[in-house]
């Protein structure tokens, strides 16, 4: 059988392997909140959640690298108790009125396979930045059942001492470990 040139052409370009380009996910604010675990007077854990959040991720699976720049409005913690919010966004705190966004941003990731399993990335909050490292327990992309398009999930986690950032009030009373629980979704964008 004698092949034309195109189809040797198109032979050698299928022997190629394919190489993957970032891909730009856009954060779906619906279903994305941070939440953290803090101490109460040793008495109990509390639970809060910041319910406005913003962002974009970068990935290239194949390259195994990305990007992570991710916008919180500290506003709008919630507790769940509307005083502990109104302390919580004063000066003692969040002091949201001179601090209006808390930030992460990240271009380290470690994969496990075509999966981030670790971000390395760069906390600010209060006016202060400092490294925290979220570890990535479930990572999932599939075509999104609703609006056709491709969207990865992910519940990250993390650990980290408030009072590196500032955020002292109540120290040593209330411990400074805060526990950080990110379930996150981004929808690819067009």
């Amino acid at each position: 059988m004698k092949l034309s040139h195109l189809s040797v052409a198109l032979l050698a370009l299928a022997a190629i392997p394919a190489f993957a380009a970032p891909v730009n996910y856009t954060i779906e604010s619906n279903h994305t909140y941070p939440s953290f675990e803090a101490d109460h007077m040793g008495l109990s854990v509390w639970r809060g959640k910041f319910t406005k959040t913003s962002g974009t991720v970068v990935l290239d699976r194949a390259a195994k690298t990305g990007s992570l720049d991710i916008v919180i409005d500290p506003a709008s913690i919630d507790f769940g108790h509307e005083k502990m919010n109104k302390h919580a966004k004063s000066p003692d705190m969040f002091n949201v009125e001179k601090f209006p966004t808390v930030t992460y941003k990240a271009s380290s990731f470690k994969f496990d396979g075509d999966k981030p399993v670790a971000v390395e990335g760069q906390l600010t909050m209060l006016g202060v930045t400092r490294p925290v490292t979220l570890t990535v327990g479930k990572f999932t992309c599939k075509m999104h059942p609703m609006l056709k398009r491709e969207a990865c999930g992910a519940d990250a986690t993390a650990q980290f001492n408030r009072t590196d950032f500032g955020l002292s009030y109540g120290t040593p009373l209330f411990a400074p470990e805060v526990k950080l629980a990110i379930q996150v979704e981004a929808i690819k964008a067009d």
